[in-house]
């Protein structure tokens, strides 16, 4: 496959972050997970290197975001929880709630 990454696969970086999921041509792309050193994780879809589709980001401290992110931001539908279980529904554009 012309040397390039593509079907499931993991990869470690030396400072701890994490990959589990689908890749194509070296880029991570489909259903996979990333978690960071600092225990920050987002389950969901790639497209591209980036969070494109639906998936579900949780902040270490517990708050979390599940719903649709085009081009690596939340856009669309989503879902907002606080570390207390406080539930925000809304639309994303962006990266921004509106």
């Amino acid at each position: 496959m012309n040397n390039k990454i593509s079907g499931y696969g993991e990869y470690l970086w030396n400072d701890n972050r994490e990959y589990k999921g689908m890749w194509k041509d070296n880029n991570m792309h489909g259903e996979g997970e990333y978690r960071w050193a600092d225990q920050r994780l987002y389950r969901g879809h790639y497209k591209d290197d980036k969070k494109h589709g639906y998936g579900t980001y949780i902040y270490p401290d517990g708050r979390s975001y599940e719903g649709e992110w085009k081009f690596g931001k939340q856009d669309g539908e989503g879902v907002f929880t606080t570390p207390n279980g406080e539930a925000r529904r809304g639309i994303w554009k962006d990266g921004k709630r509106i």
